[in-house]
């Protein structure tokens, strides 16, 4: 299943050459990770059982400049790697309808003791 979420570039997000600084690109895929588990009713599960998913990996790769204003999509694949969630995100520049950057992240669901779990069915659910 693909996800999709859309915002736009800020300016408190460019850095001193007028483009996105690298670091953001790294918000728009978290955000997009909290709106996917939003969106599929898990995230109150998560937190009444206080279950937290971490990054444990991150890969990424930019292949073109994101600007103030410029609409974007963030595109999300989800895949089960036991014992990780990994989360596939196409940065989608839908302005100038370009590929902005493309992440792999690699996550695991811990309890509130940093105790790794098992991914639960209902998160299972969501990467059909």
């Amino acid at each position: 299943m693909k996800y999709s979420y859309k915002t736009e570039v800020r300016g408190y997000e460019l850095d001193s050459y007028g483009h996105v600084n690298n670091a953001v690109y790294l918000n728009y895929t978290e955000q997009a990770r909290w709106e996917i588990l939003r969106n599929a009713g898990l995230l109150n599960s998560f937190l009444d059982k206080n279950l937290l998913l971490v990054v444990t990996e991150t890969n990424i790769r930019y292949m073109r400049e994101l600007k103030l204003f410029d609409e974007i999509e963030i595109s999300t694949t989800i895949k089960i790697e036991a014992p990780y969630l990994v989360f596939y995100h196409d940065i989608l520049n839908l302005t100038e309808k370009t590929k902005a950057a493309k992440a792999e992240v690699k996550t695991i669901l811990i309890d509130k003791d940093r105790i790794p779990q098992d991914i639960p069915e209902e998160l299972k659910s969501i990467v059909k």
